[in-house]
């Protein structure tokens, strides 16, 4: 529960892909993951002063009075109260701590949804790898495209706007999950919900981006 007042945001890792042969820059524009991100607004954050055992109190008195179902009991009753009077004799006010976090989790949350409109409704060339959502016989034709190896099976999702909906009627065959591709076509915005199966399970993911694309090719130096 102490990472709750950390401000942590995930950085994807750029894709440095060489162009392939025969791929022509005249049409398409061609970026870089760290392209689809936007810079996050300053914001201070004022956990980043605490003492770590101060983080681990607030996340304590956090999870008793939101988490706890039911009525709480009396020795919780007491504990809460004892944590709100020792964190205040330290000179924190523990309500607007609480509301700053609720702040900083919508700027992480902006930031890592927000889609770059400078790029939205532009031609252009993206590198990265497949993650299948549908196929037509043995070809993909619809999937996500993320930044990383494994990303969405082996380790939690990209943020949104490092993952991109793709659609793609002529289908890809694919090779293999570690074989990275180029897409191309018109990059567009529309936040989409996917469900995804993990090496352990199954979920959701939230996705920024979309296309349909015009050409799905394989990646070489």
């Amino acid at each position: 529960m102490a990472n709750l007042f950390q401000m942590a945001r995930t950085v994807a890792l750029s894709c440095a892909f060489a162009l392939p042969a025969g791929l022509s820059l005249a049409d398409a524009k061609k970026v870089y993951w760290q392209d689809l991100m936007v810079a996050a607004e300053p914001i201070e954050n004022p956990f980043a002063k605490l003492e770590t055992e101060q983080l681990q109190r607030l996340a304590r008195l956090l999870r008793y009075e939101t988490e706890q179902p039911g009525v709480l009991d009396v020795e919780i009753k007491e504990e809460i109260k004892t944590l709100r009077s020792g964190l205040a004799a330290e000179g924190l006010d523990v309500d607007w701590l609480f509301e700053q976090r609720l702040i900083i989790m919508a700027a992480n949350e902006k930031a890592n949804t927000q889609p770059n409109e400078e790029l939205v409704g532009k031609e252009i060339k993206l590198a990265g790898y497949v993650l299948p959502l549908e196929f037509n016989g043995l070809r993909a034709t619809e999937f996500l495209l993320v930044p990383t190896v494994g990303a969405c099976i082996h380790v939690p999702p990209p943020p949104a706007n490092q993952m991109v909906y793709v659609t793609y009627p002529k289908g890809v065959e694919l090779t293999g999950l570690y074989d990275p591709v180029w897409i191309e076509g018109p990059l567009e915005s529309e936040i989409l919900n996917h469900d995804i199966t993990y090496s352990d399970g199954a979920g959701e993911v939230t996705v920024s981006y979309k296309m349909v694309a015009d050409s799905v090719l394989e990646y070489s130096q």
